[in-house]
């Protein structure tokens, strides 16, 4: 459950993009075309401001990435999780100012960008789809689903690897 205090930050991200592009720009292919790329960028916006914020300058060995929750203070549950992430947020906000003075900047946009292509784009453009499917019905059954499913495509092959690297433990 730890794993998705990140995502339920990046979906809300996702899901003010793409709705506010939908209504801005309508529900229609230039409109569409222009919602996921607004939810996208909102979302990878917010994924890199949240991994900035838990990235600790002083020491360059420590970047703790959205992943690396799954096993970070896992141990503290789901609530406290998300609070810690809406936290890390604010931090990456405040330290969006002195971003250019850091000598490592390569390294954390690297990071970030890695992160933000490999872990976090399933999960976005899965609930933007879901999102899009749902969007005439009704808003209070997309946001929910949304949600569901973009964390589930993150969450779901994380827990297939940590079970299987448990599982060759136990084997040996």
């Amino acid at each position: 459950m730890a794993a998705l205090g990140i995502e339920i930050l990046c979906i809300m991200a996702t899901e003010i993009g793409e709705n506010s592009g939908l209504y801005f720009f309508g529900y229609n292919i230039h409109g569409i075309i222009i919602a996921y790329i607004m939810g996208y960028a909102l979302a990878g916006f917010t994924t890199f401001v949240t991994i900035l914020g838990r990235y600790d300058f002083k020491d360059n060995a420590k970047l703790d990435t959205c992943c690396s929750v799954l096993e970070q203070q896992s141990n503290k549950g789901f609530f406290p999780n998300l609070v810690i992430t809406f936290k890390n947020f604010g931090i990456g906000i405040s330290k969006l100012s002195s971003l250019h003075r850091e000598s490592n900047i390569k390294h954390i946009l690297k990071t970030s960008i890695i992160i933000l292509v490999t872990a976090e784009t399933v999960c976005i453009l899965t609930a933007e789809t879901v999102d899009l499917i749902f969007y005439k019905q009704s808003i209070l059954l997309s946001i929910p689903l949304a949600l569901l499913a973009g964390a589930l495509a993150v969450v779901l092959p994380e827990a297939y690897k940590k079970i299987k690297m448990n599982l060759a433990r136990i084997e040996k």
